[in-house]
């Protein structure tokens, strides 16, 4: 063994003791294992940040601001709205959560897949009366093994594909991972619509910041529009349009004009309804009806002004806001802010917004410009509520993204644009169109995954480049060299499944792909059914709730336990290595 393997060993060593360690962030743990790489020389100092530069982490960054598009767009709510009032089994409902989900992660990234399907998971629990614990854990694995299908669907596939181009000087192509792929999600998905039994019932979420604050429902007011849904419907169809989510507790007509709220109350374009209900309702609300939020499309900030976003703050007891109304204050007159709800505890408004007595304690809605908010609260006496991020005004429905990505994904796959140049397009587009203002995009992009992707490609290559992952790989020979050509594919996927959970799946596949590519040389076979291996062992980390962020995402909300998750995770996991291993050996050939 060389001095360079030697350092090199001991990088890969000491990286994964910090990654079991647990007591730094993972970003953290590759900066460090990247300065270590260098200062030893495994590393030159030219090629020491070229791993931000590498297309894996434009391509993850690009995926994941479409994704974010795609969610916000609300297409997919609106489509599951008209189906899921007709499902009341717990059965039927977790057959379309999980399978929903497990369709979307083969065309956006599974934890921007798995966040746009919580919500309808909770909604459906009400419904049925049913624990979402039951619902969230299938669905998080359900994600994992949807990521399996496409390129785009997890970063695992895409450092595979760059390993192979290294390799073979082709990459797998869009849809090269589907037939193996789309054969391990139907099994999974097949296992999960029965095997969350094996999941505890009744476990409660952890409680969140919003319940230790105990907020109440926001009023809030919104247009109707000639093109509205509920254009000579009453307000009763309007609740029922949104699940009776929210309530309709007053409509004006004709300026001060105020309707009898009755159930048959017909609503015509014009009209102002007043509404009260939790900020994602409201949302859901204004989107499904096609109505405008009223005070949304009011210009706040003079040419050249900042960008504008909404704001939750809280009035205080010496703010000049109390005992006025908005429009005495004249806060868009004066303070270029509008007032989009208002909540308060234990009270429910009738009045317009503009005309609510302010009281301390109250939580306002607030759009303007983002950069003068700051000064401007504190002119006001208000203060931000931290740690809250509020969505309400900032609806939009479409398809538009949704025909961003899959024209992307239709020049990738019929060659036209590489895969890091049509992603990245489509990630501008979804910009330029509106379908995500330049403040949600840069919130959408995970940082620290890609800090992590950058530092770690340069410390990968070093295992190559020293000759480790040669001597790692004639280890792996002398045992499994004897075995069958399937026994030593499972033994890399296994190993894979094995290491995941204390890596992070990405830097798995980092570490691994090299190594079962030089296996594969040194038994005389092709690279890809071992690369697919690496993959698919890198995806499928379903035993515990921290190798994988949709596994974390799900563990507060489902109120799920460390030790829940190989309940069902284990038989899962079973099912991936039995089916996987003659499904690659079957479409990549040794």
């Amino acid at each position: 063994m060389t001095q360079d393997q030697i350092f090199a060993f001991a990088v890969l060593s000491g990286l994964m003791l910090l990654f079991i360690w647990g007591r730094l962030r993972y970003d953290l743990v590759a900066v460090i294992a990247l300065l270590a790489a260098v200062f030893t020389g495994i590393v030159p100092h030219k090629a020491a940040f070229s791993g931000f530069g590498d297309d894996i982490v434009i391509i993850v960054a690009s995926a994941l601001v479409v994704s974010a598009a795609v969610e916000r767009s609300g297409i997919i709510g609106a489509a599951l709205h008209r189906i899921s009032p007709k499902i009341t089994s717990v059965q039927g409902q977790i057959v379309v959560l999980v399978t929903t989900v497990t369709v979307l992660s083969a065309f956006v990234k599974n934890i921007g897949a798995l966040a746009m399907m919580i919500p309808v998971a909770f909604q459906m629990a009400r419904r049925s009366n049913a624990s979402p614990s039951w619902f969230l854990m299938p669905m998080a694995f359900g994600s994992l093994l949807g990521g399996l299908i496409t390129l785009v669907g997890t970063s695992p596939n895409i450092i595979v594909s760059r390993m192979r181009e290294e390799l073979t000087g082709q990459p797998f192509g869009m849809f090269d991972f589907t037939p193996v792929g789309l054969g391990i999600a139907v099994a999974g998905v097949a296992f999960l619509i029965f095997g969350y039994r094996l999941l505890p019932g009744g476990r409660k979420a952890v409680a969140t910041m919003d319940e230790a604050i105990d907020l109440k429902d926001y009023m809030t007011e919104a247009r109707v529009l000639a093109t509205s849904s509920v254009v000579g419907q009453t307000t009763s169809d309007l609740s029922k349009l949104c699940d009776y989510e929210i309530l309709v507790t007053g409509v004006i007509r004709h300026g001060p004009e105020r309707l009898s709220l009755l159930p048959d109350a017909v609503l015509v374009a014009g009209d102002i309804v007043l509404l009260e209900g939790d900020p994602e309702a409201l949302e859901r609300a204004i989107g499904r009806a096609g109505l405008e939020l009223e005070g949304e499309g009011r210009v706040t900030g003079a040419r050249g002004a900042g960008e504008v976003g909404g704001i939750e703050a809280v009035i205080g007891a010496t703010s000049i806001l109390v005992g006025q109304t908005a429009k005495r204050m004249a806060l868009h007159e004066r303070f270029n802010i509008n007032l989009l709800a208002v909540s308060r505890s234990g009270e429910r408004f009738t009045e317009r917004l503009r005309d609510i007595t302010l009281q301390p304690g109250d939580v306002l809605v607030l759009k303007g410009d983002l950069g003068r908010f700051p000064d401007k609260l504190k002119e006001l006496g208000i203060l931000p509520l931290a740690e809250r991020e509020i969505r309400l005004g900032n609806v939009r429905q479409g398809l538009l993204p949704v025909a961003i990505l899959g024209g992307a994904m239709t020049l990738t796959t019929l060659g036209v644009l590489p895969v890091s140049t049509a992603f990245f397009t489509a990630a501008v587009l979804t910009v330029l169109c509106g379908a995500l203002s330049l403040r949600e995009a840069y919130e959408a992009i995970d940082w620290p995954i890609l800090v992590m992707l950058g530092a770690l490609i340069p410390v990968s290559e070093s295992i190559r480049t020293t000759g480790g992952a040669d001597l790692i790989a004639g280890w792996v020979y002398q045992f499994a060299g004897t075995l069958p050509s399937y026994g030593s594919l499972a033994l890399i996927m296994v190993a894979t499944m094995a290491v995941t959970p204390f890596l992070n799946n990405a830097a798995t596949v980092l570490v691994m792909a090299p190594i079962a590519a030089t296996f594969a040389g040194q038994i005389g076979s092709r690279p890809d059914a071992f690369l697919m291996a690496v993959s698919v062992g890198a995806a499928c980390d379903f035993l515990t709730p921290v190798g994988h962020q949709c596994n974390t995402l799900v563990m507060g909300p489902g109120g799920y336990r460390f030790g829940d998750y190989w309940k069902l995770g284990l038989p899962l996991s079973f099912i991936v290595v039995a089916l996987g291993v003659p499904l690659i050996l079957f479409v990549w050939p040794l």
